[in-house]
């Protein structure tokens, strides 16, 4: 039986869960409960390493100390909230190898599927902006070749807009990613 049937998991729970696994599985911690995730479409998985590959450019470029990171690692949004992005960026010297949770992501990204579609313009947006730390949140959409920027404001006010085309300003930490190198 599935432990997370018994009861809801902490994040380090569903960690040691997952470093237990015979096989890797794409999952996330929602509520205490380990949810599965559905195979990617190519287009998908395309975007996810165009996004990476631009913010890796972009740190490289600007010369600030700062990782980014491809779907994998873990953001821990509550004690029983997990979620696993297509991409994110923190500041700051290297985490340890052996980490599996970036804690203090200042970008996220999320390209949407249709079946992740709802849960990435709902509870994720608001779950990513529980944590100070998050300054930006891509929602990437292959479908119509366009991304909705939720950035913090001042006063952690939330101002979003879609975008089909330019530049994506990432300010803080200053990254430029172009739409160009996204979509072709």
């Amino acid at each position: 039986m599935n432990i997370a049937l018994r009861r809801a998991l902490t994040v380090d729970d569903y960690l040691a869960w997952a470093a237990a696994q015979p096989e890797a599985k794409r999952t996330e911690l929602i509520n205490g409960q380990i949810v599965f995730m559905s195979p990617e479409q190519v287009q998908h998985n395309r975007l996810k390493k165009r996004i990476v590959y631009a913010l890796e450019r972009e740190i490289d470029r600007i010369g600030i100390e700062a990782e980014a990171f491809t779907d994998g690692v873990t953001i821990p949004i509550d004690t029983h909230t997990a979620y696993e992005p297509d991409a994110s960026v923190r500041l700051g010297p290297p985490l340890p190898g052996p980490d599996m949770k970036v804690p203090d992501p200042v970008i996220v990204v999320e390209v949407i599927s249709p079946t992740s579609a709802h849960s990435d313009t709902s509870a994720k947006l608001i779950g990513y902006f529980k944590l100070p730390s998050v300054q930006h949140y891509l929602v990437i959409d292959p479908d119509t070749r366009s991304v909705t920027l939720h950035s913090r404001e001042a006063g952690a006010k939330i101002v979003s807009a879609t975008f089909a085309s330019g530049d994506l300003k990432l300010d803080p930490p200053g990254l430029i990613v172009r739409l160009t190198d996204l979509f072709g």
